[in-house]
């Protein structure tokens, strides 16, 4: 727990000494392998490391996902025999895709809700455990109709996304979240190019044994099935939700300074204001509706991609399934490096360097997109391709380099949010462009790079008051330019406050003043340190 020393450092004890009052002092500061900040969070990322609780949980919570892609795009690269087994049509495979990505939307902002209250390795364990019968019973789909339901309640799974990017922003400091979130994000996305690579090399292999294919793709999706179940367990029995511990055992000892604002005196936050504190917050919105043409078109390439190639150019279905992979892989470094350039822009030019850095990739992806969609040769488009995801993947990093900073109290509503929108962005994308035969497929990669350049526009209206926009610097007034603490304060009442309730995002507020950048003057932090904010 945190010692005296370290709560005087960042507030005011002289105004808060009721406050301090409720803390726990009596145990230690926890000894961690890692370096951390004033809220135990590390302030550095070691990937060859798993030492628990931050290195632990951010390679359990990238297992997780990867696992969740897997089961999710384990049919696309197996569609050339899947849709001859059930007689499945264009607009059959259309649906089926769109399924696939839908149920995650509104799911995605309940798991959000869920980190918020019970924490992340509950939630991920759940979800997966919940949706695994669904890969297991893809194996006895016998019509068009099955298909698309197993595909529709397998894809819930893509939810985990969601409790990824909460855990990765309750391990890790601001100064290196937005890497940590993208390498998070990255990797796990790494299981739709696995499974393109995986799911062929299964299926040739059973049918090597003698197995006849119709019967060999279906035993395939055993693989993905138990792959998500043990990462599940794994999830369940190793990990930790917060650097000091698990949510129910924090309630227990009242340990509210460790909590994601769950408050003290064993507080657990209301679900209807966290939830009113995220959709009010217009920044989220806009978050969501990019973040639905950065991710939303990384999970509609990965529906449509292997057998792109397999109809336009003529190959066979492993080397489109090699091709297809070589997307999704590339989130090996592309989706890292987006978090990477967030937290390097945020450190010269603060908040404003990180919108700027994403308009810019987002739209460069939008425009090799167009591109794809215009070349001709199988060279050629596998080359605009490889560039292509790179762009998009790094926009995804990017985004979740700005997100943990929307919302203090309502980080998981908010990251819902926004993956939320990543699923949305998928099914318009491919009810507008890729369902039945309205469009070429050359055609609607075209499009949908124009629509993601459109999308990305609305970026230039984020703004926050503390620290700017991509055209306007921070606000001021009379009493002077406008605080971290003004911003994450506002997310709590005065009766709220008079509980202590707020104590962590008043520290993370603190935290936050790294957002301030190295390249514009801001209002000096008080020498007696953060304001007292208590009323």
């Amino acid at each position: 727990m945190l010692t005296q020393h370290l709560i005087s450092k960042h507030t005011n004890m002289e105004s808060q000494s009721d406050d301090t009052e409720i803390i726990n002092l009596s145990h230690p500061i926890p000894n961690f392998p890692l370096p951390t900040d004033s809220e135990h969070k590390a302030t550095v990322l070691r990937l060859f490391t798993a030492a628990p609780p931050h290195m632990r949980a951010f390679h359990l919570s990238w297992i997780s996902f990867f696992s969740s892609f897997l089961s999710t795009f384990a049919a696309p690269p197996l569609l050339p025999v899947i849709r001859d087994n059930l007689n499945l049509t264009a607009t059959d495979i259309g649906n089926a895709g769109i399924a696939s990505v839908s149920g995650a939307v509104f799911a995605r902002i309940a798991v959000g809700s869920a980190c918020d209250l019970f924490g992340p390795r509950l939630t991920i364990a759940t979800l997966l455990l919940l949706t695994a019968p669904a890969v297991f019973l893809t194996a006895i789909a016998d019509s068009p109709l099955s298909f698309l339901l197993v595909r529709f309640f397998t894809g819930f799974s893509l939810s985990t996304f969601v409790s990824t990017q909460f855990w990765m922003s309750s391990m890790f400091s601001s100064t290196v979240v937005g890497t940590a979130n993208g390498v998070a994000g990255g990797w796990g996305n790494l299981g739709g190019g696995a499974t393109q690579l995986l799911m062929p090399l299964v299926f040739s292999l059973i049918r090597h044994a003698g197995v006849e294919k119709f019967t060999a793709w279906r035993i395939a999706f055993f693989i993905p099935a138990l792959i998500q179940s043990l990462s599940a367990f794994d999830v369940f029995l190793l990990g930790q939700d917060l650097p000091d511990g698990n949510f129910s055992e924090l309630r227990i000892r009242g340990d509210f300074m460790s909590l994601f604002d769950l408050g003290g005196d064993k507080h657990k936050d209301n679900l209807l204001k966290v939830f009113h504190q995220a959709v009010k917050n217009y920044r989220g919105w806009i978050l969501a509706l990019t973040y639905g043409y950065c991710f939303g078109v990384e999970l509609t390439i990965d529906n449509i991609i292997s057998q792109y190639f397999y109809d336009r150019f003529d190959v066979n279905l492993h080397t489109a399934g090699i091709i297809a992979a070589s997307f999704g892989l590339a989130n090996v470094f592309s989706r890292p490096a987006g978090g990477l350039i967030s937290d390097a822009m945020a450190k010269r030019f603060g908040m404003r360097g990180r919108i700027w850095a994403l308009w810019i990739v987002q739209s460069m992806g939008g425009l090799f997109c167009v591109v794809l969609g215009l070349v001709g040769s199988l060279s050629a488009s596998i080359a605009v391709m490889v560039v292509f995801s790179v762009f998009v993947q790094a926009a995804c990093g990017l985004t979740f380099g700005v997100v943990p900073f929307v919302s203090r109290r309502s980080l998981g509503v908010v990251s819902g949010m926004t993956g939320g929108g990543g699923n949305m962005g998928a099914i318009l994308t491919q009810v507008i462009f890729f369902r039945g035969s309205k469009y070429k497929t050359e055609t609607g990669i075209t499009l949908m790079g124009v629509m993601i350049i459109c999308c990305t526009l609305p970026m230039v209206l984020i703004y926050f008051p503390q620290w700017g926009g991509m055209f306007c610097g921070p606000s001021s007034s009379k009493g002077g330019r406008a605080t971290e603490e003004d911003y994450y304060m506002s997310e709590w009442s005065s009766t709220e406050k008079e509980k202590g309730f707020h104590q962590a995002s008043l520290k993370f507020a603190h935290n936050s003043r790294s957002e301030r950048g190295t390249r514009v003057d801001f209002a000096p932090t008080p020498s007696h340190g953060t304001p007292s904010t208590s009323v």
